[in-house]
């Protein structure tokens, strides 16, 4: 039956504005306060995916906004439901990952109240994310949608929070639909100023070009490879900035940088008497780690202010488009640029090297984590997705397994966030439908999420999610061991991967050798649906990952 103005309530309003917007699913858990909106969606063009935890809705909305550049949705009711959310959405902020949640709450006139599931969660939410409203009437539904996608999808892309008092949603609304909204395009930085950065780096004995995770938007890591073939300029890049640097300019990246100051690549940005930042974020490596009391200039390329710090303070600032600002800055550069690889640069090269070929001779079990990196090397074609979780195994992976297309592999290097792993892959499957999907995670932050299995069987998902099983919170245990010579508070017990996957509808397999790990990762990736893959792993090799480490580095 077609609605009359009359019949159109609060939630018809918010629905229609989120089609507009080309919302295509959103991802929840439903209750009283909140499920007028879910019978709005019944009978929408949107896909309402209902999950078996909101901290994992979170994580897949903001998944789907990581890829495709557009807010994830995600939709919860009252209280802990809004709760639930705030660990998904602090790492989105931190990751660059829009999203857009909503969440009941009780009537208007009970919001001072203490009642049922009352809570001032707008307050709560505003140290999480880039917005935070509630729709205090009808009228103001649409404007308010409207912002917090602008707010989440502009800048560095986070979070973005709507509160709905479940009488607005119920009530008598008036159809206003202010979506879409774009996120308005800036130009290149002032022509002075890219003037100025050029001189710099030809003046420069070695530069080095710090990639950070905004470098690896799709428009800006064209530009960047641009650059890098006309200027091959010594680079590295944070974990979240992986993929820009093609195969073919390998020989001027000098690895990732990140967490503990202690990589080949960490040599060549110590030596560099130049640094140009691109899209860098202070949370992904901390400035007091990389750039303590050197007093060389930084230039610092983004569509954001500098964060101020004492050992972040740029020399010059490139604000705007970041690839129009990179064009600009190549056709500044003197084409005399070229040089001769520094030798800081070649033995850091030939170091990354060196280890990642040890890693594949590695045999026996539990297996080697360079091992399996190897292995995993052979299936990281170009149209594979991977996404990671938390663990020692994310520095691995991190530190040595190569990658040539920007965001291919999604890492949480701010928050450090357990439990992302299983539900990004899922967004993958629904982002990248075209692509293989891979995710890892220790047998510790797997049961964070592990329960979503059930969602991405519903979703026919196809994805292996491959576990690194050692019986511990392993990296607590490493950083404890360095500290403290012994552990404390890591250990917990096993769980059956091959019995929990097929009690889902799932696939599982377990690895009982170094030899069978590549074969069963293949056949897996042949499997329909969502596998599990049961890997032993030996982390006494993680005291290589400490070695050379600054001090003070583990507080």
């Amino acid at each position: 039956m077609e609605q009359t103005m009359s019949d159109i309530v609060g939630a018809d309003v918010l629905v229609r504005n989120l089609k507009a917007q080309g919302v295509r699913h959103v991802f929840g858990v439903p209750g009283a306060k909140i499920d007028r909106v879910f019978e709005c969606l019944k009978g929408s063009a949107i896909e309402t995916v209902v999950c078996r935890h909101e901290q994992n809705a979170a994580f897949i909305a903001a998944g789907i906004g990581k890829m495709t550049g557009k807010a994830g949705v995600c939709l919860v009711t009252s209280g802990p439901g809004a709760t639930n959310l705030v660990t998904g959405f602090a790492t989105a902020n931190s990751e660059g990952m829009p999203v857009v949640g909503f969440a009941g709450t009780v009537p208007r006139h009970e919001l001072l109240k203490q009642t049922h599931q009352s809570l001032d969660s707008v307050s709560l939410f505003r140290p999480v994310t880039r917005y935070s409203a509630e729709v205090e009437t009808q009228e103001v539904i649409g404007e308010v949608v409207a912002n917090a996608f602008r707010a989440a999808e502009s800048g560095r892309r986070g979070a973005a929070y709507v509160s709905l008092p479940t009488d607005v949603m119920n009530g008598p609304a008036s159809d206003v639909v202010l979506t879409p909204v774009g996120v308005p395009t800036f130009g290149p930085a002032p022509a002075e100023a890219v003037a100025a950065a050029a001189a710099l780096i030809a003046k420069a004995q070695l530069p080095v070009l710090v990639l950070g995770m905004d470098a690896s938007r799709p428009a800006n890591a064209s530009a960047v490879r641009t650059l890098l073939a006309a200027h091959p300029i010594p680079t590295v890049c944070t974990y979240q900035g992986a993929g820009v640097v093609p195969r073919a300019l390998l020989d001027c990246f000098a690895g990732r940088i990140g967490l503990f100051h202690n990589q080949p690549s960490d040599v060549v940005l110590d030596a560099a008497d130049l640094v140009i930042t691109v899209g860098y974020n202070p949370i992904e490596y901390d400035p007091d780690l990389w750039n303590a009391g050197k007093t060389r200039p930084i230039v610092h390329i983004d569509h954001v202010l500098a964060s101020i710090d004492r050992d972040y303070r740029p020399t010059i600032e490139l604000q705007g488009d970041i690839a129009a600002t990179i064009a600009a800055l190549s056709a500044a550069l003197p084409p005399q640029l070229r040089r001769d690889a520094h030798p800081a640069l070649r033995q850091a090269r030939q170091e990354l090297e060196e280890v990642r070929a040890r890693g594949a001779g590695h045999g026996g079990t539990p297996l080697h984590p360079l091992r399996i990196i190897a292995d995993l090397q052979t299936v990281l074609s170009d149209d594979v997705t991977l996404a990671l979780d938390m663990g020692s195994f994310y520095i691995w992976h991190s530190r040595y397994l190569y990658s040539f297309r920007p965001e291919q592999i999604l890492v949480s290097n701010g928050q450090q966030t357990l439990g992302v792993g299983l539900p990004w892959a899922i967004a993958a499957c629904l982002a990248r439908p075209n692509d293989k999907v891979l995710s890892v995670s220790g047998d510790g932050g797997f049961l964070f999420s592990a329960q979503e299995l059930e969602t991405a069987v519903r979703l026919k998902c196809n994805f292996v999610h491959m576990i690194w099983r050692d019986g511990t919170y392993n990296m607590v245990a490493f950083q404890e061991g360095l500290k403290y010579g012994e552990t404390a508070g890591v250990d917990f017990g096993p769980v059956d991967t091959v019995k929990y996957a097929e009690a889902f509808g799932a696939t599982g397999f377990a690895v009982r050798s170094a030899d069978e790990f590549l074969p069963t990762l293949r056949r897996a990736m042949e499997t329909p649906g969502p596998v599990l893959i049961d890997i032993p792993v030996d982390y006494r090799f993680n005291a290589d990952l400490g070695r050379a480490m600054h001090q003070g580095v583990i507080a």
